[in-house]
Order: structure tokens, then sequence, then C-alpha cells
């Protein structure tokens, strides 16, 4: 290995540690969690995350457009039908008081830059398809569920860190934990790729279609 690869791989390897550090003072950061990822763009698993996502039907094409929706109108989508995925989505953002786009950017111009985009562009769908809650069991059975459907190497990270925090912490709750984690798997495993799904452009769509076309069994259905 070269020594200009042996810097690339501390670098990548401190901005990794320093968001796992911040995270374990303050859980909430949402920052931090970009920084592990971050970290983790230059390693062999990211890059075999993606090769799996572009080998499933109908997400090599998006990678190849680098399709990224704009910014939702949430008072637009507010006056969609109620059984829409777009009300869904702009109900449970307004009520959470969440920002659409929460997420840290990135400039895309690789396979890597842009998956890390779309999957983070597309959290609050994800959550809202499969019924994860956004408390900790939920936001961690949505990283199982990213495991089984895109291989994201951050969602490995967060399910270790929960099993090890369960162990220390509250094992009275580890049969719930691994409970919740392999329901989260299995649904990831059983429905059809959400990477391939241009969710922007159908807003209008019934929530329920969308979960009947996609074989998505909500872990608790979310009511707008």
């Amino acid at each position: 290995m070269k020594l200009k690869d042996l810097n690339k791989l501390q670098v990548d390897w401190l901005s990794t540690l320093k968001g796992v550090a911040s995270l374990l003072r303050d859980p909430g950061n949402t920052d931090s969690v970009y920084d592990v990822e971050d970290g983790l763009k230059n390693i062999k698993a990211t890059q075999l995350a993606v090769d799996f996502v572009k080998s499933q039907p109908g997400v090599a094409e998006l990678f190849a457009e680098r399709y990224l929706a704009p910014s939702p109108d949430l008072q637009a989508l507010l006056q969609l039908p109620p059984d829409s995925l777009g009300y869904a989505y702009a109900k449970y953002l307004t009520d959470s008081g969440f920002d659409a786009e929460f997420y840290r950017k990135e400039t895309v111009n690789s396979d890597i830059n842009y998956f890390f985009m779309r999957v983070r562009q597309t959290h609050d769908i994800w959550h809202i398809l499969g019924g994860f809650s956004t408390d900790p069991i939920g936001e961690l059975s949505l990283k199982a569920f990213e495991l089984a459907q895109i291989r994201r190497p951050i969602a490995a990270i967060f399910v270790a860190g929960g099993l090890l925090q369960t162990l220390f912490n509250t094992p009275e709750q580890m049969g719930r934990f691994l409970e919740q984690m392999a329901i989260g798997y299995r649904m990831g495993a059983k429905a059809k790729p959400m990477l391939a799904q241009r969710w922007e452009e159908q807003w209008e769509k019934p929530l329920a279609q969308w979960r009947s076309e996609l074989n998505v069994e909500p872990m608790a259905v979310y009511v707008p």
C-alpha cells in the first residue's frame, strides 16, 4: 500500500472515530452520524454495498442518471389525499418538527457519493413505508432493514453498537432487541428494492399501494 493510501486510510479512521466519540456523548447528534459514514467511504464494504444495490432491478438506472429529487413542498403535499404517500410524509415531518433536508449534502461525483445522498434523502420515506418509530429501537430496526436491502456499512455499525449497549446497559432488554432486529432484517429481505423507487414522482399514490407493490409489511402502521 502506498504512503498516500495509508494517509487517506488514517484520515478516514479519524473521521469515523470522531463521529463515534460524538455519538457516545450525544446520540441525537446527526452530524456525528455523517462523520462516521464519511469515514467509511473508502472501505471495501462500501464499494461492495454499491455493487450490490446496482445489481438490483431498476437501481443502476438511477445511479447512471444520478437521480435526486428537488426539495419537497410540504404544504403542497398536505393538500394530497390523506391516504397518499405524499400526505403521510408531509404530516410525519410537520408533526415531528423534522426538516425535510436535515441530511448532510454530498458533491455527487461518484457512485458512492450518490449512494450516500439518495439514501439520506429518502430516509424518512423508508421510515414511513416500514412503520419504523423514531425512538432508538425503531431507528435500529430500520438499520437492520437497510442491512438486508442495501448492506449499508454504517447500518452494521449501529446495529452492533446497539447490541453492545443493550448487553452492558439494559441486558434484560436483549430478547426484545434481537427480536426487533430480526423483524427489521426479514422485512428488508422480503421487500423489493426501495432504492429503485422514484417516490417523489408519485407522491399521490396511496401508501397502502406502495407497501403492497413493494411487499413491505410495516412494523407498526403509521397513521397520519
